[in-house]
């Protein structure tokens, strides 16, 4: 399986557990950053530039891959990559992606094991969140 997506994994431990970092795009409801692995870049290359341009951190380093998981939309194959920001985050941020023509993306910490609403969150990243909240259940 070849992946064709690339889905940096920002995290943080809190008291209350391990959290996610999440964005709210202003027009596909709640989501994780995500993109596609352009030609000649490594899956971490891919990760490392989808987490600069979609939430404004472009200083991070590579951890562990978090594993593959084929989505059934549209032939994605997403390969999921913590990324560890050199410098803590704040509690929430807007960033002003160039996505799309533009868009201003809410940042977010969402708790790993708290439902992901069907109200807010896009159905492909509510399964997205099921498959990390399986790979990092051992964290």
């Amino acid at each position: 399986m070849t992946p064709n997506k690339a889905c940096p994994v920002v995290s943080r431990f809190t008291e209350g557990g391990l959290q996610l970092l999440a964005f709210e795009h202003p027009l596909a409801g709640l989501q994780l950053v995500k993109g596609s692995i352009e030609p000649g870049e490594t899956v971490v290359q891919a990760a490392l530039r989808e987490l600069a341009e979609e939430s404004g951190i472009t200083v991070a380093v590579p951890g562990r891959s978090l594993g593959l998981w084929t989505s059934g939309f549209q032939g994605q194959v997403w390969s999921f990559v913590e990324c560890i920001p050199a410098a803590p985050l704040a509690e929430s941020w807007i960033h002003h992606a160039e996505d799309d023509g533009g868009h201003a993306f809410r940042f977010f910490w969402h708790p790993l094991h708290s439902p992901a609403s069907p109200a807010q969150w896009h159905p492909l990243f509510r399964n997205a969140l099921r498959f990390l909240q399986q790979a990092l259940a051992t964290v």
